[in-house]
């Protein structure tokens, strides 16, 4: 997708600023005039007629964007418009263009009071939908995905009055991803529980019947797996501390988040023991701390040390706490034993209260390194961060470890999910399959 031309931009970027459009929300307005563009160019329209317009947005229609997000995508063509043909953008009154008689009729279809009416209750329903995450301490990551996939529901539905929503529209959402998007079957299962998180929790359905509906088929996947020598040629090139992270993430079989999210108070040098709080599931979990990399550990604990004496001389704010603990002891986030073991090289400004705060490494920095080093260590599989936990498992189970045990160290709620690793190793039991050719 091409950028905008210079000019273009800098007299966009003004008449955002002009009509004091938010600076969080500039960008996607930019992006959306980058879409509107691209879009022009790749079917044929015109970019300077308003007629363009409704076919723009009933792509932005087919591709499931929000309501919300096809209003801003108008909106921001609309300020398009305003800039190269004066003459034909909207009046002071209404910052979208006037769209051609067929879309217009379509939206006289209802009245305009009634439509805003219903947006606001399916805004209230999101409202809802977020407190009732909350309130079960579930992940931001699941109120990020539950939300989208109910607005994308609201977007299948035409913003279908809530008291008539039933099983019924749940049912034909769902048909519509697995017959017309062709979507993956863990995709579908992710709709399929906000949809059904959403109905129970927040529309308070007493019963779901949901029968008939067509399931994209999930196929039986293999983790990749590298061996000891990959390991360690990938840790040699990579930088500190990401070659610290990456000896966790493998010794101790840590998923990405969870080895971000370590603290300092996780770690108990005495016993040997590294404790994971609140890992997937809101479950805890002990695992041995390897002793090859205890001198590395305690050489970036001292490291991490002096990073918090200069932090507080600079009088900032302390490390980012889960609400409970800093509603409790306010003084927690400056004390030592809850400074994140991995912090970020950058301390955080916090706009609405001007206060600098200390956050963990970004997993994409991570993710960045490891595919950086991945590459320049010439392996030829598809590596990730996981990768390492996927290693951890495999070459414990190659070692004759129990398959509890190792669903204990995993943290893994059925121990189903921990046997697929018997599918990475050779069988130390069964005659292994051998082709004719070989024997």
């Amino acid at each position: 997708m091409e950028p905008l031309p210079k000019e273009l931009a800098a007299q966009f970027e003004r008449l955002l600023i002009s009509i004091q459009i938010e600076i969080a929300k500039q960008s996607q307005y930019k992006k959306w005039l980058r879409y509107y563009l691209d879009f022009c160019q790749k079917y044929k329209f015109e970019q300077l007629k308003i007629q363009s317009l409704p076919h723009f947005l009933n792509k932005l229609k087919q591709k499931g964007q929000t309501i919300e997000q096809q209003d801003q995508a108008s909106h921001a063509i609309a300020l398009f418009y305003k800039i190269v043909q004066p003459n034909v953008a909207p009046n002071k009154t209404s910052a979208k263009p006037n769209i051609d008689k067929q879309h217009q009729a379509k939206k006289d279809n209802k009245s305009q009071g009634g439509l805003q009416g219903e947006k606001q209750k399916w805004s209230m329903l999101r409202q809802k939908l977020t407190n009732e995450i909350k309130v079960r301490h579930y992940a931001k990551s699941t109120l990020r995905t539950y939300t989208n996939w109910i607005e994308r529901f609201q977007s299948f539905t035409k913003s279908k009055e809530t008291a008539l929503l039933s099983s019924a529209d749940m049912k034909d959402y769902l048909t519509f991803l697995a017959v017309k998007c062709k979507v993956s079957a863990s995709t579908q299962n992710q709709a399929f529980n906000a949809l059904l998180f959403f109905y129970r929790h927040v529309l308070e359905f007493d019963s779901i019947e949901i029968k008939d509906v067509p399931r994209a088929k999930r196929r039986s996947y293999i983790p990749v797996v590298l061996s000891r020598e990959e390991i360690d040629a990938i840790i040699e090139n990579l930088e500190y501390p990401y070659d610290l992270v990456v000896y966790l993430l493998y010794g101790c079989g840590l998923r990405l988040f969870e080895c971000l999210n370590l603290r300092i108070n996780n770690f108990n040098y005495d016993t040997m023991i590294l404790t994971i709080h609140d890992g997937k599931g809101k479950k805890d979990r002990t695992m041995p701390i390897p002793a090859k990399i205890l001198p590395q550990l305690q050489a970036h604990l001292q490291r991490v040390k002096s990073l918090h004496d200069m932090d507080l001389k600079k009088g900032y704010s302390g490390a980012f706490m889960f609400d409970a603990i800093e509603k409790k002891y306010k003084n927690a986030s400056r004390e030592i034993i809850w400074q994140w073991f991995f912090p970020a090289k950058q301390l955080t400004q916090i706009p609405e209260t001007d206060e600098y705060k200390r956050y963990h490494l970004h997993k994409t920095h991570v993710q960045k390194a490891i595919k950086k080093a991945v590459t320049e260590a010439k392996i030829c599989k598809r590596a990730s961060a996981h990768t390492f936990r996927h290693s951890f498992a495999s070459h414990l189970l190659q070692a004759n470890y129990d398959i509890r045990t190792i669903q204990e160290l995993m943290g893994h709620s059925d121990v189903k999910t921990t046997m697929i690793y018997t599918h990475t190793i050779k069988s130390q039991t069964i005659k292994e399959g051998k082709s004719p050719l070989d024997f």
